[in-house]
Order: C-alpha cells, then sequence, then structure tokens
C-alpha cells in the first residue's frame, strides 16, 4: 500500500506547494484536504513535503485570523467572482490544522513558529469572530464549510426536499448571502443560521489538539467551553448529537457519521460506548467496506450518492482516532473495514460501504489515510 500512496501523492504535488486531491477534478487547494495530506506525507516520512503543505494551506490567512477553505495559488482569480476574493474563497473549512501540527510535532518534525501562530489564530477567529447560537455553539455560514455539503442535515434548506440540482442551486445561492468583515472573510449567513455538532467537534478537537504543542491554558478553556456546549446538543433517544439553530427539530437531527464526530471530545463513557457500538453495528454504520455517512435506518440513506451514505476516508480516519482510547477493538475492527474499503474502491474519495465501489474523484489524495490507519493499527 504504501508503493500506490506515495505514487499518487507525488502524482498529484504541484510546484506550489501541495497535493492536489486529485490532479482532473480538484486541481486546487483546499484546507482540510492539505491538513490530511500532512497526516500522509508524515506517514510517508517525508517531513520536507508535510510542512510546506501546511505552511502553504495556512498562506492566505487573513489579518482576522480567517483561514479560506479554497487557495487558487495556480490560478488567480478563477473564482473571484463567487468569493468576491481573487486568490482564495471567502468561507472556511474545519480547523483540521490543530491536529496536523500536533502529529508533525508527535512525529518529532520541526514546525515553524509561524505555522503555529497562524493555526491558533485560526482557531480563535471560529471561536471569537464567528457569530455563536444561542445553546454556545458556533455557527458556519455554508454547508460547503463543513466539508459535509450535501448531508441530509441541510435537507430542510433545500425547498420541496432534496435534489440534488435544485440543492445546487440553493448552495450557488447561500454563497451570495455570507456577511463578509473587512478582508472579505465570512463572518456570518442570515440565511443559514446553522451550529452544526460535527463542525463544533472539530473545532474543540483541534484546539485541545494544538494546545498539546502550544500548552495555551485561554485556548484549552474556550475548547473546554465548547465540548460543555456540545453535551448539551446529545438526544437519548436518537443517540446522536443535534444541531443546533432552525433545523434543530427537523433536519438537524439525521443520524449522519458527521454528526458523531463529538465522540472526538465525549466525556461520558455510557455516550461513547453507545456511539461505538453504532460505529460497528451493521443496521447502523456499519460496513464491510467502513462506516457508513448515514445511518442506514434514515430514510435518506443512499450507499451510493455524494454524502448521503457511502464511506468517507476522513470521517473514517477521525472516528478510529475518537474510539481508539475507549475501544482498541472497535478501532481496529473500524481501521480493518476502512482500509479494505480504500483499497476495493481505487483509493477513491468516497465509496460504497457494502461493496467498496468507488465513487467521486479516484484517486482522491486523502484516501491516503488509509495507509495512516494502517500504520496506527501496527
Amino acid at each position: 500500500m504504501e508503493a500506490v500512496v506515495r505514487t499518487m501523492l507525488d502524482d498529484h504535488w504541484v510546484s506550489e506547494g501541495y497535493a492536489a486531491p486529485n490532479s482532473t477534478v480538484y486541481p486546487w487547494q483546499w484546507l482540510w484536504d492539505s491538513c490530511f495530506h500532512v497526516l500522509v506525507w508524515s506517514a510517508l516520512g517525508d517531513g520536507d513535503r508535510a510542512r510546506r503543505e501546511l505552511a502553504v494551506a495556512l498562506a492566505p490567512q487573513t489579518p482576522s485570523g480567517f483561514v479560506p477553505h479554497m487557495h487558487y495559488v495556480r490560478q488567480p482569480g478563477f473564482h473571484e467572482d463567487l468569493w468576491g476574493r481573487p486568490d482564495d474563497s471567502s468561507i472556511t473549512q474545519p480547523p483540521m490544522y490543530g491536529h496536523a501540527v500536533a502529529e508533525l510535532v508527535r512525529a518529532g518534525e520541526p514546525v515553524d513558529d509561524e505555522v503555529i501562530e497562524r493555526a491558533t489564530a485560526g482557531l480563535w477567529f471560529l471561536l471569537q469572530g464567528r457569530r455563536r447560537d444561542p445553546s454556545g455553539l458556533v455557527r458556519v455560514c455554508h454547508p460547503w464549510e463543513t466539508g459535509a455539503d450535501d448531508s441530509p442535515r441541510w435537507d430542510d434548506h433545500c425547498p420541496d426536499g432534496f435534489d440534488a440540482d435544485r440543492w445546487r442551486s440553493v448552495k450557488n445561492r447561500l454563497a451570495s448571502t455570507i456577511e463578509t468583515g473587512p478582508d472579505g472573510e465570512a463572518l456570518a449567513n442570515p440565511v443559514f443560521e446553522v451550529a452544526p455538532v460535527g463542525f463544533n467537534a472539530l473545532v474543540a478537537f483541534n484546539a485541545r489538539e494544538l494546545v498539546t504543542v502550544t500548552g495555551d491554558d485561554e485556548l484549552a478553556a474556550a475548547a473546554d467551553q465548547l465540548v460543555d456546549a456540545l453535551a448539551g446538543r446529545w438526544d437519548e433517544d436518537l443517540g446522536t448529537w443535534v444541531d443546533a439553530g432552525p433545523t434543530a427539530d427537523g433536519s438537524g437531527r439525521v443520524r449522519t457519521l458527521d454528526a458523531l464526530l463529538p465522540l472526538l471530545v465525549e466525556e461520558d463513557a455510557r455516550r461513547a460506548d453507545r456511539v461505538i457500538d453504532q460505529l460497528l453495528d451493521p443496521e447502523a454504520h456499519g460496513g464491510p467496506a467502513g462506516p457508513t455517512g448515514v445511518h442506514r435506518g434514515e430514510p435518506t440513506f443512499d450507499p451510493d450518492a455524494y454524502w448521503r451514505g457511502p464511506v468517507w476516508p476522513q470521517l473514517a480516519y477521525l472516528m478510529v482516532r475518537a474510539a481508539t482510547p475507549r475501544s482498541p477493538a472497535a478501532a481496529e475492527a473500524l481501521t480493518r473495514t476502512t482500509v479494505a474499503g480504500a483499497w476495493a474502491s481505487g483509493m477513491a474519495e468516497y465509496w460504497n460501504p457494502d461493496t467498496g465501489a468507488g465513487r467521486g474523484a479516484i484517486p482522491q489524495s486523502w484516501t491516503g489515510l488509509a495507509l495512516v490507519l494502517a500504520r496506527l493499527s501496527l
């Protein structure tokens, strides 16, 4: 597997300093993709590329600390009409740079002070610069910011029910209603005032990860406050966390894998055990090719549809990390099925949880996480 992953990332590497997710479909740099690529480069023993890709991903950061989710370093101005910014986007993505920094340090790789400072500022932007829901959770400004842009959790925002073409139009319109700051960074969206538990869990997790490097007590306290707010979103009947905001009584309750990301910071052992059981249960999220993106009991579950049921390698990786300290056996089972699915899919962007049939872009750089998972299980 190492040789396949190395060839894939080498083939996708561009001179500007990052691995394109897919050279044809996704030639630009995406924030959370690159943060996951950092982990893959490190597993391959290439610390130089790992550090360079992380630095390039954080390079377009604004003075406010905002980090764009897309960086058009190869083709400036390509989507300027959409974002109102020439070189990068006006929205962000889950701040996986906290985990990336911590993993590099654990691997003995030196991380530049500037990169650590940028990662810290990026998290503070989300914790202080973004509008908050009354629940205490951070709001996102667009479904794209979560990474899970066609998740059933957003279906209440699609008139007359979810339809892929109709939802695409809605997403484009939502990009036009974002309220921005002085440097064009997204601050709020009055048409999409959702505070997703998955996104918030990743903010808290990455803040805690970064604190292991910096020892920043203030950032640790801010992460703890977010964890406390997440605890209040648990639904005992559903066995999941529920998004805050206008969808809380509707689609924000759909059982999805991204909604189980609070497992990364959950401190209640009983809740954690219940979530881990779901990850392995073949009638819930369990699958021979990895954990499903949507609970099998949901009417919206579709094992082949984009963000409606397939396995996503980055979420599977995070679930393994969350399960490992609580149930090494469960983490091993998740690793085994996810690695098998990644291999069967041809290292695809995402894949069918039952057959491993590849979907989306093939190959996709972040599926090199299969190598990271394989190394974790050794």
